[in-house]
Formats: C-alpha cells, sequence, structure tokens
C-alpha cells in the first residue's frame, strides 16, 4: 500500500474509532465521569495505570477506586486521613495491590500540595519535552519515586530510560493532551502539544502496525515506540497519535 493509500485507509478509520461511542467500553470512560481538571487528571492517571488486561476488569478496578474516594478523587486526595485508608487495604488488580494503591494516593497528595496539576510532574523545567516526550517521562518517573516509597511499586511506573514502551503513561498523555474535538480525548494540558505525543504501543497496536510495515518488528518497546511515532508523524505531523484509534480499533475490534 502506497503511503498517500495507507494515509486516506488510516484517516477514514480513526476518524470512525474517534467518537464518543467509543468510550464506553474504555478505561477513558472513568475519567469521563467527572468534570473537575484534577477529577479528571487523577481517574485518568489510575484506569491507565491499571490498563492492562480485560477492558471491562480494568474499569471496574478503576470504578472501585474512585468509589473508594467517594467519587471526589481530588478532595479524597487532599483532605484524606489516615483512618480513611483502612478500605484501600483490600484492593487488589493482577499485580497491582494496596501496597502500590496507598503509595500512589501518597504521592498525589505530596504532588497536589505543591501544584495544581498533575501536568507539572511532567514539565519541570529541566523535563520540557522537545522533540517527544521521552525526557519528560524520565522525569516523571524520577520525580514520582523521590519520596520515600516500596520498592515493589516501582514496577507499575514504566520509563523510557528502561526501553519500556510506556504504553500506559503515553495512553494517559494522550487523553489529557490532545484536543477534545473528536470527543474522547480531554485537551486540558498545554505545556505538552499533540506533537510532541508518542504512540500508546500496545500488543494490539504493535501487530498491525508491523503487518502494515510501520515497524521493523513488533516488539513493544521504547524504540519501537519513536519508530512507529515517526512513520505517523509523516502522515499527520501535528497529530501523529491520532493514529491511535486506527491502529488499536483494527486489532482490538477489526482482529486484523
Amino acid at each position: 500500500m502506497k503511503i498517500e493509500q495507507l494515509k486516506i485507509f488510516l484517516d477514514q478509520k480513526a476518524q470512525w474509532y474517534e467518537q464518543p461511542r467509543f468510550i464506553e467500553g474504555d478505561p477513558i470512560s472513568v475519567p469521563h465521569r467527572f468534570s473537575r481538571m484534577q477529577d479528571i487528571e487523577i481517574a485518568g492517571f489510575f484506569a491507565a495505570t491499571l490498563a492492562w488486561g480485560n477492558r471491562t476488569t480494568i474499569i471496574r478496578s478503576a470504578t472501585r477506586i474512585m468509589q473508594l474516594m467517594d467519587n471526589s478523587p481530588y478532595d479524597f486526595i487532599k483532605n484524606h486521613k489516615d483512618e480513611d485508608l483502612l478500605p484501600f487495604t483490600r484492593f487488589v488488580h493482577r499485580t497491582f495491590n494496596a501496597t502500590d494503591l496507598l503509595y500512589f494516593i501518597a504521592f498525589l497528595q505530596y504532588h497536589y500540595s505543591r501544584s495544581d496539576s498533575l501536568e507539572d510532574a511532567f514539565v519541570a523545567p529541566q523535563a520540557m519535552p522537545t522533540k517527544d516526550v521521552g525526557d519528560a517521562l524520565k522525569h516523571f518517573y524520577n520525580y514520582f519515586f523521590s519520596i520515600e516509597h516500596p520498592d515493589r511499586t516501582r514496577k507499575h511506573v514504566a520509563t523510557p530510560a528502561r526501553h519500556s514502551a510506556c504504553k500506559r503513561l503515553n495512553m494517559f498523555l494522550r487523553w489529557m493532551v490532545r484536543s477534545n474535538a473528536g470527543g474522547v480525548d480531554f485537551g486540558l494540558w498545554q505545556k505538552i502539544t499533540a506533537s510532541q505525543l508518542v504512540c500508546p504501543l500496545d500488543v494490539h497496536v504493535a501487530r498491525v502496525a508491523a503487518r502494515l510495515n510501520l515497524i521493523d518488528s513488533d516488539r513493544a518497546d521504547w524504540k519501537t515506540a519513536l519508530q512507529l511515532t515517526a512513520f505517523l508523524q509523516e502522515l499527520n505531523p501535528s497529530d501523529p497519535v491520532r493514529y491511535d484509534f486506527a491502529l488499536f480499533g483494527l486489532g482490538a475490534e477489526e482482529k486484523i
């Protein structure tokens, strides 16, 4: 398929899948229940963190966290007392357990005591994204674990420094940064641009991208994520990650 034909094909698929009907069965449905920026950030961060495996289970687990926070995540993060954390000690989602969840809560409380937005955890002056968000993701990892933390929780936050594709964090950034014009993403953050985003590379996206010869290998690592994003930038320099909708839909829904 010539690049012109491929662009037409992927544009059509992206337009088909980037619709409000996409939301209900996807983890992004969890932050869509809220309207305040910080609530959306927190709900989105947890939904993205838990986003591996069955989407129904992901949504159910993220919903459980929101319920434990009385469906007011920002107020809970800012104002909870130690005794309010007891119900969280029974939480588990695959290998993400109560120890991890309690640390995530502690970090978010630490961060929101210093900043009004989670965006600032990614874009400190020394980590402002240039060509892509790689340095911002590395900074976030270091900052996230800059306070006392359980060592086991490190496996639940990815970083390009370990060659991870950072699929879940890149998905979270897509949600926060891309325009809400399509009715799916939120467009809340302004310090990172859509052109700097890296395509979330899960097994569905990697398989479809390899079949379309967009990448050399379907190995889901940082190098491959950058290679895929570079190709997508040729199709749409200002918004390459728009094609995440097309590639994911082709893989997860159409089983290509």
